[in-house]
């Protein structure tokens, strides 16, 4: 009973943390003798799917989970996805599942929110949007992150603001800002921030890859077509207008049929069968 009590508690201040400040930190997600294999993984993904248009020197890659399923059994683990929850209710499940590496001599990225937040994505709620938390992002590493290598730079509590630089808010993209803090920490460990916070890269000074996943968390009301190919949702506002979006794979059925018992209920929507 005591064990329990605790849990709540450490999740109730992760909880506030993130609904006031916008970010928290959980150590471990992924035990640290496990990290080596899962970051293997993913690299061996990224020179045959890495996304052709992605910047120099950065390894993108959408749709991870049909390559590699070396980070699912980790999906799951109780303080990640017990916050998920906490935030976005029980029936939570996967918007988008990507790896970004930045390798060395990678260029610093501009000033933005995620998706449904980025004004330059077809499928954006409009600013000014309302001070509502609706998506979430996290940010693995699958090495350390330091200030030297490239560590996600964010503005703390600017997830409560009603625009972001991507909607010509009068905030120079690539221009330092106050407050701005280099989330850093030890391999294994996971960032969850709202969406909407403003966040980017920054420039891989050190000698090796920065290797991170990218996985975002979604309520069961929010539309996700849009990201899906072969949506009506998304020929009506992508192909038809020849607007960009971000591009979600469905997940293949042999993917999905061997993901552990627990993981699966984050995936089935994006499970297609013909």
């Amino acid at each position: 009973m005591v064990r329990k009590e605790r849990i709540r508690d450490a999740r109730s201040q992760l909880r506030e943390r993130v609904r006031e400040v916008g970010y928290c930190l959980i150590e471990g997600v992924i035990p640290a003798g496990e990290v080596a294999a899962v970051r293997d993984s993913v690299l061996a993904v990224v020179p045959d799917q890495r996304n052709p248009d992605a910047p120099a020197n950065v390894g993108a890659v959408s749709g991870l989970i049909n390559y590699t399923q070396a980070f699912a059994p980790f999906l799951t683990e109780p303080r990640l996805l017990g916050l998920c929850k906490a935030l976005l209710g029980e029936q939570v499940r996967v918007s988008f599942t990507s790896t970004i590496v930045n390798y060395p001599g990678n260029e610093r990225g501009k000033w933005h929110a995620d998706w449904p937040f980025n004004q330059m994505n077809a499928g954006h709620i409009p600013a000014p949007y309302a001070d509502a938390l609706i998506h979430l992002t996290t940010i693995w590493m699958l090495t350390p992150f330091a200030a030297e290598n490239g560590a996600t730079l964010i503005v703390p509590g600017s997830h409560r603001e009603s625009n972001n630089p991507t909607g010509d808010n009068g905030v120079e993209m690539f221009a330092p800002l106050a407050g701005e803090v280099s989330v850093e920490g030890e391999a294994g460990s996971v960032m969850v921030m709202d969406s909407r916070m403003w966040h980017a890269t920054t420039e891989n000074a050190a000698d090796g890859p920065r290797v991170g996943l990218a996985i975002r968390f979604a309520p069961w009301w929010l539309n996700l077509d849009v990201l899906m190919p072969g949506t009506d949702e998304r020929r009506r506002m992508v192909e038809e207008t020849g607007l960009k979006e971000n591009r979600v794979p469905a997940v293949e059925p042999g993917v999905f049929e061997a993901l552990p018992e627990d993981v699966k209920p984050l995936f089935r929507h994006w499970l297609r069968r013909n």
